[in-house]
């Protein structure tokens, strides 16, 4: 039997679409609302699950351990209201869960609308056990009551599902800036770091963050400080705090940052993983002329996931710098075909067509591009990119 636990609040809106992505494959959905304001218990109802109450003790790790003692499955599948099963992940899973020494599944999961790590492994599918805890102050994880329980019962086994299994909205920058959601989790990291010095979890997190707010010099003392207390080579969060050193490098010492990237390229990962540091590195190359080193490590990226329009896109960015309009068009065709508002891939696509001699093609895509522009609330650039094409070709029928 195989349960979803829950914790939500305020979630009415987003949530029918995470309980529907589940529905026929967990055998019951037990969602616990922590203080909603709105309908968010009442849409659970009516989407079939169970609901409790539960007062909000201040901390995730709390509430999602409350929430475990819900359910009744051999199995749990743990989302939030953000997050959505991929339907072609359930056959994998359940190949998975019928393992007898399985104990812990790790999912991949797409960031969309990521800057950033489009990708990421989360622990979220695990067998019922007294054992298994949720732990730590945000970013609740059970990984450290897992490795526990693997150190006395070395019988169980981690697996780790082969295809993408979550999608992922809650770190669109526009869902970030629209709240407090940032300044909550940087006090949160804060006291945690507080609490355990050099943290390598902690020290990658914070130091994204303040490199990603422009403070750069303390968000790279944070990284260094983590990769110091990683230990062996294949500590989780190894890539991490190399993939955002780089990040962190790259402005002002690019051969530093590309060999952190390379680096993290050596660790043993699942390849839709590194595909950051591909696509980062790719752009580094580029930008030292290096045509030709650029364009295997995007082609790399898209082999990696091809599901990605990211790594599409880059590579048709890097095959029109280096004069292969054909290559950069298909390139282009194809992370629009992944994902049809890419607004930036349309602008791009518009420009090949019209080096191309292909003008009618060339202003349906600029008209297509500053009509998703528009739709995203980008009216600053869809303005800038109409007078721009108009200077071009011709955006009317006339």
């Amino acid at each position: 039997m195989l349960s979803l636990s829950m914790i939500v609040r305020d979630e009415a809106e987003r949530l029918p679409a995470c309980l529907a992505s589940v529905a026929g494959f967990v055998d019951e959905m037990v969602v616990v609302d922590t203080g909603s304001s709105d309908d968010t218990a009442a849409v659970a109802a009516r989407c079939g699950a169970v609901v409790h109450h539960l007062p909000w003790p201040g901390d995730f790790a709390p509430a999602r351990n409350r929430a475990l003692e819900w359910v009744r499955g051999d199995w749990v599948l743990v989302l939030d209201a953000d997050e959505r099963l991929r339907p072609e992940a359930r056959d994998s899973l359940r190949q998975l869960m019928a393992d007898p020494d399985a104990l812990l599944i790790t999912l991949l999961r797409r960031e969309l609308g990521a800057a950033q790590s489009p990708y990421s492994s989360v622990s979220r599918l695990f067998r019922r056990h007294p054992e298994i805890r949720w732990q730590r102050a945000y970013h609740s994880l059970v990984d450290d009551s897992v490795a526990a329980l693997l150190s006395r019962e070395p019988h169980w086994r981690v697996l780790a599902c082969p295809v993408p299994a979550l999608l992922h909205d809650g770190y669109r920058p526009e869902l970030l800036a629209a709240g407090d959601k940032e300044q909550r989790l940087r006090a949160a990291m804060e006291q945690e770091l507080r609490q355990r010095p050099g943290d390598p979890y902690t020290c990658a997190k914070l130091g994204a963050l303040e490199i990603a707010g422009g403070h750069r010099q303390r968000g790279l003392a944070l990284l260094h400080s983590g990769l110091e207390h990683c230990g062996a080579d294949d500590h989780p969060e190894r890539f991490e705090l190399l993939l955002h050193l780089g990040i962190g490098l790259a402005p002002q010492d690019p051969a530093a940052a590309a060999g952190r990237y390379r680096e993290a390229l050596a660790l043993p990962l699942e390849p839709r993983l590194a595909v950051a540091a591909l696509v980062n590195l790719a752009a580094l190359e580029l930008r030292g002329g290096r045509q030709e080193e650029a364009s295997a490590l995007a082609r790399q990226a898209t082999a990696a996931a091809p599901e990605l329009p990211l790594a599409w896109f880059n590579l048709g960015l890097i095959e029109r710098q280096g004069g292969d309009l054909g290559a950069a068009a298909s390139a282009y065709d194809t992370a629009i075909r992944l994902d049809p508002d890419h607004a930036d891939a349309h602008r791009n696509r518009a420009v090949v067509r019209l080096l191309r001699g292909d003008i009618p093609g060339a202003r349906q895509g600029f008209r297509d591009a500053i009509t998703r522009l528009k739709q995203q609330g980008r009216a600053d650039e869809a303005t800038a990119l109409q007078q721009q094409a108009s200077g071009l070709v011709r955006l009317d029928d006339g």
